[in-house]
């Protein structure tokens, strides 16, 4: 799909203002996210950050209708507002589930398993800010290895590898699967777009820094972002049909302590503790490359510079 700069420059769906805190990378998301979607789109979001952002009663900051609904329920209300509109022959309305990392790898994770096996035409986004940000920085099952969360103290850091929810969506053999971060707002945008012409089940996993849960300066966001992608820690890649692996940009290949040291639910990792995770950060990275050469007979079509 070529991808269209005048597409770019749509009308903004987000109003100034909103309630997040600064430096937000959820906020940022959905703004791009919207872009590429539309104006005939629906929002559901779960109980999450974005439940706050949106505003209280009256007040609503998308220029689009936004439903909230309970913590483990925006992949079955997403399903049931699809239906709505398709019984009203509006089935060219976008329906989109926003849920947070809490709302999609745990709580969530049994409506969203529903809706992907029966192949529900939506669009799911999960904001991945890796722990229960909005309730007060408790471990979930996206947070990582050896960081610290209100539940996972200094102490006794998370034990446990964060849950590949994107092996787990892959599963279901769904139309659509990506991954996206927002210091690389094109890539995310014309994933977006891609998926919005795809009918069925369609799952995109972004990665949304948090500046009070992840203990770093507000103005970090974006370079944090991108430092996860360049230290192969939050690679971006696409799935279709649950077989075929595109890998979208080869990173950098930059040491991992890049990424960690600027965050403060890290300052108490030990060098032993980086060399471990750089050790699981390049295997990983290994086994996606592996699937990317079994999927193109090749790696060497993997975009090295910035996004075309």
């Amino acid at each position: 799909m070529a991808f269209e700069w005048e597409d770019l420059l749509q009308e903004e769906l987000l109003d100034p203002g909103i309630l997040s805190c600064q430096g937000c990378g959820a906020v940022i998301a959905l703004r791009h996210i919207l872009r590429a979607l539309g104006k005939n789109t629906i929002v559901t979001v779960p109980a999450c950050c974005w439940t706050i952002i949106d505003g209280p009663y009256p007040y609503h900051s998308l220029r689009v209708p936004l439903f909230h609904t309970a913590f483990e329920t925006a992949a079955a209300a997403a399903c049931g507002i699809r239906a709505g509109m398709n019984a009203r022959g509006k089935e060219d309305v976008n329906v989109l589930a926003f849920a947070g990392d809490g709302g999609t790898f745990d709580i969530g994770l049994q409506a969203l398993s529903g809706v992907a096996e029966r192949n529900e035409d939506i669009i799911y986004v999960c904001y991945d800010n890796e722990a229960y940000m909005n309730t007060g920085i408790q471990r979930s099952g996206a947070t990582p290895y050896k960081a610290w969360t209100a539940t996972t103290p200094y102490e006794s850091p998370n034990q446990r590898p964060k849950k590949n929810i994107v092996e787990i969506m892959k599963a279901h053999k769904i139309p659509y699967i990506a991954t996206a971060s927002i210091a690389f707002p094109l890539d995310l945008y014309k994933k977006v777009k891609k998926a919005k012409e795809i009918r069925g089940t369609r799952f995109i996993h972004v990665l949304c820094p948090c500046p009070p849960g992840w203990r770093m300066d507000s103005e970090l966001t974006v370079k944090i972002a991108r430092l996860a992608v360049e230290a192969k820690v939050f690679p971006l890649y696409e799935i279709e049909d649950g077989e075929f692996l595109r890998i979208n940009y080869m990173p950098k290949g930059l040491p991992v302590k890049d990424y960690l040291i600027l965050q403060g639910r890290f300052k108490h990792l030990t060098e032993n503790d980086i060399n471990e995770i750089q050790k699981m950060v390049d295997y990983n990275f290994d086994k996606l490359l592996e699937e990317h050469r079994r999927s193109n007979g090749t790696i060497d079509n993997i975009e090295r510079g910035l996004y075309k």
